[in-house]
């Protein structure tokens, strides 16, 4: 075996693999994206009429984080077929968060629900505009719903312990780190950061 430090051109060369090892994945990364966002252009061009094709080609879009095509594709899919609404409303709610624009989120959420008003993630998805926007009490109410619908849901109960912390209600959001503290503990220690902090 030889050492390094007899030859110290050798961490050289080993860094520099790596990083020609690194620069090749990131390149592959990007071609594969770029990849499939064009073969869904394609699949668009070719059935205009698919309201499926463009929402997966939205989907492609959200997670290139190009949001605004994003929107525009779930837009003509919604379009064509006013029925996709269960699964485009949320991926238009999603895109619109993003991109900061909260009340069209809410809105998009919220229309989502009339397909399934039971939906944890919907509910949670409200909760997360209306913290967004410091509506502390209707947070609550949107957390405590997606809660009821799914008991284990630990980012509804984090989020939901922020917005006690926010308003006041210390003892409530003590609770919920106390029972975090079995379930995640990534989520408590953050959680234990914001009690210490809003002392």
């Amino acid at each position: 075996m030889i050492a390094i430090n007899q030859h110290p051109g050798a961490l050289l060369r080993i860094t520099v693999i790596l990083f020609s090892s690194l620069a090749v994945l990131v390149t592959a990364g990007c071609d594969s994206a770029s990849k499939e966002l064009n073969e869904l252009q394609q699949a668009v061009w070719r059935s205009p009429e698919d309201p499926q094709a463009y929402i997966r080609l939205g989907n492609a879009y959200a997670r290139q984080k190009q949001y605004d095509k994003a929107v525009d594709s779930y837009e003509k899919a919604l379009a064509l077929n006013p029925r996709s609404g269960m699964t485009v409303y949320p991926a238009l709610g999603a895109a619109y968060f993003n991109r900061k624009q909260y009340e069209q989120a809410l809105g998009y959420f919220r229309k989502s629900l009339e397909f399934s008003p039971d939906d944890s993630l919907r509910h949670y998805d409200i909760g997360n505009v209306y913290l967004q926007l410091d509506k502390y009490d209707l947070a609550i109410e949107a957390y405590l719903e997606a809660i009821a619908n799914s008991t284990a849901f630990e980012e509804a109960y984090y989020n939901l312990a922020i917005c006690y912390i926010r308003t006041g209600q210390r003892a409530k959001a003590r609770e919920i780190y106390a029972w975090l503290q079995d379930k995640n503990n990534y989520l408590a220690v953050s959680l234990e950061r914001h009690l210490e902090k809003e002392n």
